[in-house]
């Protein structure tokens, strides 16, 4: 299929515009947009952490409520958008043809050097109006280190960053942890290159 008239559609309209196409769209503002990721491919880095984490979960939320999903369902924010999370943890029960999930508990942004900043704070925000929300991780791709983002109690958000190899993520809303051994499992990090000890 063409590429979509620069239009504003409703998120229904979009999502029965989105059963039409070979890729998939994102709705920002009214506007079926390409994710960056779809525009360029994901690097080696942030489709092995990708895996890892939908490995990691499946094994854990077998036979509970819960599963992981890809970023072939997508989320639907409150204010009308409607995004793809690289994955999601979704404790609904949807359709076989449902494009949405139901219920998101937790959702998985793994970030690239040109997304960063946009994922860390405008989808932030965005994430954090859905109801059913227990989670947002930023998972980095340059060194080992997520940012998770919880629902407490009263409603607000607490953010903690876990960093290194050895951390473990409690996610007791799921009832799953993440290890971040198992999250980078086959990810290597390239060592910044300091100035040269020849010659004094």
């Amino acid at each position: 299929m063409g590429e979509p008239q620069l239009k504003r559609m409703a998120p229904e309209e979009f999502l029965a515009w989105q059963e039409r196409q070979d890729r998939l769209y994102e709705l920002v503002d009214g506007v079926p947009i390409l994710p960056p990721k779809m525009m360029t491919g994901a690097s080696q880095a942030h489709d092995r952490v990708v895996v890892n984490i939908i490995a990691t979960l499946h094994n854990q939320l077998r036979g509970s409520p819960c599963r992981p999903t890809t970023d072939d369902l997508a989320v639907r924010i409150p204010a009308g958008n409607i995004r793809r999370p690289d994955v999601t943890i979704e404790c609904g029960q949807a359709g076989p043809r449902d494009l949405l999930v139901r219920e998101p508990r937790a959702v998985f942004e793994v970030l690239s050097p040109s997304t960063m900043s946009f994922d860390r704070f405008r989808k932030v925000r965005e994430y954090q109006t859905i109801e059913t929300l227990a989670y947002i991780l930023l998972v980095d791709t340059e060194a080992a280190r997520i940012d998770l983002i919880s629902r407490v109690d009263d409603g607000s958000w607490l953010q903690s960053q876990h960093d290194g190899v050895e951390a473990v993520i409690d996610l007791t809303a799921v009832g799953a942890s993440l290890r971040l051994t198992d999250v980078y499992e086959g990810v290597s990090f390239e060592k910044p290159s300091g100035p040269s000890l020849q010659g004094t």
